[in-house]
C-alpha cells in the first residue's frame, strides 16, 4: 500500500485528490492548517482505515513516512491570499523547502501545485512552458505569483543537487463543488451572487477572458503527472484551454441559475491579467491528458452544489 502525503489537503483541490487516493486504496496522510481548507471538506472519508487528517502548517518541518508528497498547500484566491501576504509567502517558499527536506530524506517523489499565475499579465497567448512571465514583484498580488515562482526554483534546484524526483504543473483555472464560497474567484462569485439576486459584479469591461478546468478534469491530470517516468518533470500547463471571457461567463451563469441578476460594472483591480489561456500541449504529448467536461455542464454540477450546501 503506497503511503501518500496531500498537503492543503481539506482544501478544495486537496479534498479531491484525497477522495481520489483513497479509492485507489492508498494511505493517504491528509495535511492542513485549515486556513482556508476545511474539515467538512473531507469528513466523509474520516471513517476510512486508509484516511488521516492532521493539523499542520507546511511552514514548519513535518516529519512522516511516505512514497509520494502532492505539495498543494497555499491559500489560492487573492482574498485570501492577501490577507496576510507575508504568511502566503511563507508557505510557499518555506511549505516548499520544508516538503523537498522531507522528500529528501524519505526518498519521495514529490510534486509541485504551480499556478498559471507565474506567467503574470502575459505578453503572448496562449501561455506555453517556455515563456517566462510577466510578474509584477512589488504589487499586491507578489506574495503569491513570486512565491509559486520561488517554489519552482527549489524544486528545480532540488532536482539538479539532489537528483529529487519532482513533478511542477501549473495550474490554470479550476472551479467545481467544494470552491468556498467567499473566496473571491469569479466562478463562486458569480454563482454566490446569482443564487442570491444580487448584482452580478464584472470588472472592467467584462472583456477579459479565463479558461476554466473542471475539478475532475484536474484531478485526472495531478495524478497522471504523479504517475509519469521520473524524466518528466514539467512545468507542464494544466487547464482548459477553452477561452470565455467574463461577460460570457456572467451570462451562462444567470441563463443557469434562472437568476434576476443585473450585471453592472467595476474597476478593473491592479495586476488582474487581460488574457489567460494555457497552451497544453505538453499534457496531451507526455501525459495524455486532455480535459473533457465542458464548462456549461461544470456550472450545473457547481450550481448544484452551492444550492444543496450553502443554502442559497
Amino acid at each position: 500500500m503506497e503511503k501518500i502525503l496531500v498537503t492543503g489537503g481539506a482544501g478544495f483541490l486537496g479534498s479531491h485528490l484525497c477522495d481520489r487516493l483513497v479509492a485507489t486504496g492508498a494511505d493517504v496522510i491528509c495535511v492542513d492548517n485549515f486556513f482556508t481548507g476545511s474539515k467538512a471538506n473531507v469528513a466523509h472519508l474520516l471513517g476510512s482505515s486508509n484516511f488521516e487528517l492532521m493539523r499542520h502548517d507546511v511552514t514548519f518541518p513535518l516529519y512522516v513516512e511516505v512514497d509520494k508528497i502532492y505539495n498543494l498547500a497555499c491559500p489560492a484566491s487573492p482574498i485570501h491570499y492577501q490577507h496576510d501576504p507575508v504568511q502566503t509567502t511563507k508557505t510557499s517558499v518555506h511549505g516548499a523547502i520544508n516538503m523537498l527536506g522531507l522528500a529528501k530524506r524519505v526518498k519521495a517523489r514529490i510534486l509541485q501545485a504551480s499556478t498559471s499565475e507565474v506567467y503574470g499579465d502575459p505578453e503572448t497567448h496562449p501561455q506555453a512552458e517556455d515563456y517566462w512571465g510577466r510578474v509584477n514583484p512589488i504589487g499586491i498580488r507578489s506574495c503569491y505569483d513570486e512565491g509559486k515562482r520561488c517554489a519552482e526554483t527549489l524544486f528545480f534546484d532540488y532536482w539538479r543537487q539532489h537528483q529529487l524526483r519532482i513533478k511542477v504543473i501549473r495550474i490554470f483555472n479550476t472551479y467545481g463543488p467544494r470552491m468556498h464560497p467567499n473566496d473571491g474567484r469569479v466562478v463562486s462569485n458569480f454563482i454566490v451572487q446569482a443564487l442570491r439576486n444580487d448584482d452580478i459584479t464584472l470588472y472592467g469591461d467584462g472583456q477579459q477572458t479565463r479558461s476554466f478546468c473542471y475539478v475532475d478534469d484536474l484531478i485526472d491530470g495531478l495524478v497522471s503527472m504523479m504517475a509519469s517516468p521520473d524524466h518528466i518533470t514539467g512545468p507542464i500547463n494544466m487547464g482548459n484551454p477553452s477561452e470565455f471571457s467574463m461577460l460570457e461567463l456572467a451570462e451562462l451563469t444567470l441563463r443557469l441559475t434562472g437568476s434576476k441578476s443585473r450585471i453592472t460594472f467595476m474597476p478593473l483591480p491592479q495586476d488582474d491579467p487581460r488574457r489567460r489561456q494555457p497552451n497544453i500541449s505538453e499534457a496531451k504529448e507526455k501525459l495524455r491528458w486532455n480535459p473533457k467536461v465542458q464548462l456549461e455542464d461544470g456550472l450545473k454540477e457547481t450550481i448544484a452544489y452551492f444550492r444543496n450546501t450553502h443554502d442559497l
